[in-house]
């Protein structure tokens, strides 16, 4: 998990050791410098004190207040390194919330949609434009699917659309909200946590010029304040790594639904023409059958999403769970950033270094209960659904398409050595994505189908009740799949689910 509050990753935990062997002098003599006490900060102008009511019309001088704590905040790190100070009051910049509204009680998206656009496209290019024949190109390989698929799922097709050729841009314009609203409760339990570190009722993190105030009131709009600008911080820390992802799978991902999770409030079918494309690079195996094996995972994905609308407050609801479960340790934080300075991985002299420092798995406390429950719940999902796609479009294609099994082999291999599907859940949950699960939920839907034919395996996906849940890390749920069902009977009469 990135941004320092999420689960420990063993993948990531790269041995910085050699931290235990290092002398920072950054932060050494913390201790007996006075300017690392928040009480010395200089304050000896009466006439310049926030605090005096005199100085503004009987209130505080917030704006000199909010230089005061930004002061007093990077001296809090001092053992971070002797630059925290000047970096923290470049964060606006660096990340993008110069200009937020920061006033009490302002209610705003913590991640701004814009930049996650603006980075995702940096990260992508531009891509390739589309053309008339690649649209009806792209427009062939998706009649084809529907056509296969009508007999084998009970979801019917989406209506046509006028563009199932997208290019870079397009996919990555209309996924914004999908990945936005995704995100979002993440992004506000990190935020939430953040903001305790100087809110709660044992902050870990003192605010002295705040403490100073005698009005309650004013001491309530400045702390409101101040966990604005912490929120915004979070939000726009979790934008840069979401564009990031984002742009990264814009240059990869081969349709609309691709990445496997429900980001459409209308799901239709879109191949992604550049992408699809490259992904037969190198396969010897004709454009024709590499564009109809793709355009098989698109359309049974949105036909999936677009009559089962649950899945996405669903998976939304297992993050928000983890998102309310994080918890931040200062002293651990500063523990860990001194160790990474000491061993080189950590600069604070270089934003980027921030950023990477955080994606390699730095500043990460362990999961409450609750929070591996969650990730447990969304992996088990994600399997459920990717596997789900395998199985159909297997079903339909392994007889049809004389390069089928080359075709899903490589489609497996992409998916557990290079996914950025599974590296975003990794970097922003700490959720290994395992192929192998993927694999198991496979054989669940085709043990399913011989057992209750493709009605009763595609019935299952009414509601989440009628699939399988975790119980722990290391039951296989997927194994006794005749039981399960017996002890799970949909109903005939589903209507009182909707």
């Amino acid at each position: 998990m990135s941004f320092g509050f999420g689960p420990n990753n063993p993948r990531n935990n790269s041995g910085d050791n050699s931290g235990d062997n290092s002398g920072n002098n950054s932060g050494d003599n913390s201790e007996n410098n006075p300017k690392n006490d928040p009480s010395n900060i200089p304050n000896n102008n009466p006439n310049n004190n926030p605090n005096d009511a005199s100085n503004s019309g009987g209130q505080p001088d917030f704006e000199k207040m909010l230089r005061q704590f930004t002061q007093q905040f990077g001296e809090q790190f001092t053992q971070l390194g002797q630059q925290f100070g000047q970096q923290f009051g470049q964060l606006g910049q660096q990340f993008g919330f110069a200009g937020t509204n920061l006033a009490p009680g302002a209610a705003t998206q913590l991640i701004s949609t814009e930049t996650v656009r603006k980075i995702a496209r940096e990260v992508s290019g531009d891509g390739q434009p589309v053309g008339s024949a690649t649209q009806n190109e792209m427009k062939e390989a998706i009649d084809i699917a529907n056509l296969w698929l009508d007999p084998e799922i009970i979801f019917p097709a989406s209506l046509t659309n006028s563009n199932p050729a997208w290019s870079l841009r397009d996919w990555i314009d209309n996924s914004l909200i999908g990945w936005q609203k995704m995100f979002e409760p993440l992004a506000e339990g990190m935020a939430e946590a953040l903001a305790k570190v100087i809110s709660g009722p044992n902050p870990q993190l003192p605010l002295h010029p705040i403490n100073q105030i005698s009005d309650p009131n004013q001491q309530n709009v400045m702390q409101q304040m101040l966990t604005n600008i912490l929120k915004s911080f979070m939000g726009s820390l979790i934008a840069t790594q979401l564009g990031q992802s984002v742009g990264q799978l814009a240059k990869s991902v081969t349709g609309s639904h691709d990445v496997a999770i429900p980001l459409f409030a209308a799901p239709n079918s879109h191949l992604i023409a550049q992408n699809v494309k490259a992904w037969g690079e190198g396969l010897g195996i004709p454009d024709k059958e590499v564009a109809i094996y793709l355009a098989l995972r698109e359309v049974s994905a949105a036909r999936l999403f677009a009559h089962n609308p649950w899945l996405t407050n669903y998976i939304r609801d297992a993050i928000t769970t983890y998102g309310r479960g994080i918890r931040i340790d200062v002293e651990s934080i500063q523990r860990q950033a001194e160790e990474a300075m000491s061993s080189g991985n950590f600069d604070f002299n270089n934003p980027q270094s921030f950023t990477i420092a955080l994606n390699n798995g730095l500043f990460t406390p362990e999961q409450t209960p609750a929070q591996e429950m969650a990730l447990l719940k969304l992996e088990t999902i994600l399997a459920l659904i990717e596997g789900w796609i395998d199985h159909v479009i297997s079903q339909v294609a392994k007889d049809r398409i004389p390069t089928f099994n080359a075709l899903i082999e490589n489609s497996r291999r992409k998916r557990a050595t290079n996914s950025p599907i599974a590296q975003l859940f990794a970097t922003l949950l700490g959720l290994e994505i395992s192929p192998r699960k993927a694999r198991e939920a496979a054989f669940f839907w085709h043990e399913v189908k011989k057992l209750r034919q493709n009605t009763g395996r595609d019935q299952r996906w009414e509601d989440p009740a009628f699939l399988p849940t975790p119980i722990n890390a290391k039951t296989n749920i997927f194994e006794d799949v005749e039981v399960f069902l017996n002890s799970t009977t949909v109903p005939d009469d589903l209507s009182g689910l909707k």
